[in-house]
């Protein structure tokens, strides 16, 4: 187990990293339209230069600013204010960014995500009697579900995935961030808002390509 201050510094840090990665896929985006997307955070810029931006980025949001309430990080107030990414959601952020081609998560791994965001918010909520959150503290059940996405995974050749859970796992094992619930550390409402918005990004674009190709082939 992590001392409380190694834990906060290193939540600290991973606040800070996946902010810059976002702000510089946001500047990207921004300076270059049409050129970027969440679902393809990787750009033609340098490995080195990537990481130098992003390292400068985190540096800016990892240490106090004097001034500010508190004079806190501001990777302290986007962490008080959106608490910890799950470690499946802040791979998926920082290996899209840093992977020299670009990746593609599968299309079954977002909709089992959605599918798993659909189903459990509700009822990690209140609604109905079931509460799955709990089977999170020590549950076999999960544990073993989260080792047959990742065998799954790997055996459709998407060792990307598999490595995220089985690291996931291991996070989760020596309690590298506060929380013991396995769910925090594969599931939080970003990467579960991320699948659907994709899952359904895909629908309609295979619902479109289907009416244009209706469109060039019918008679007349």
């Amino acid at each position: 187990m992590l001392s409380n201050a190694a834990m906060q510094s290193f939540a600290l840090l991973e606040t800070a990293i996946t902010m810059a990665v976002i702000v510089s896929w946001g500047m990207r985006a921004w300076f270059f339209p049409g050129r970027g997307g969440l679902g393809n955070l990787r750009d033609s810029r340098s490995p080195l230069l990537r990481l130098f931006i992003c390292a400068l980025l985190a540096n800016l949001f990892f240490w106090p600013i004097y001034g500010l309430p508190l004079e806190l990080p501001l990777a302290a107030y986007v962490r008080g204010f959106t608490g910890e990414l799950s470690m499946t959601a802040m791979l998926l952020l920082w290996t899209a960014y840093f992977s020299k081609e670009v990746t593609h998560t599968p299309v079954f791994i977002k909709a089992w995500i959605a599918l798993l965001a659909i189903a459990f918010y509700p009822f990690a909520l209140g609604v109905g009697m079931l509460d799955p959150y709990m089977w999170g503290y020590g549950s076999w059940g999960l544990l073993a579900g989260v080792l047959l996405t990742a065998l799954v995974a790997w055996l459709v050749g998407s060792n990307r995935i598999t490595l995220i859970l089985a690291l996931a796992i291991v996070a989760w094992a020596v309690g590298w961030h506060e929380s013991s619930n396995l769910w925090d550390y594969v599931l939080d409402p970003f990467l579960g808002i991320w699948a659907i918005g994709s899952v359904l990004r895909s629908l309609m674009q295979a619902r479109a390509g289907g009416a244009q190709a209706g469109y060039l082939f019918r008679r007349g």
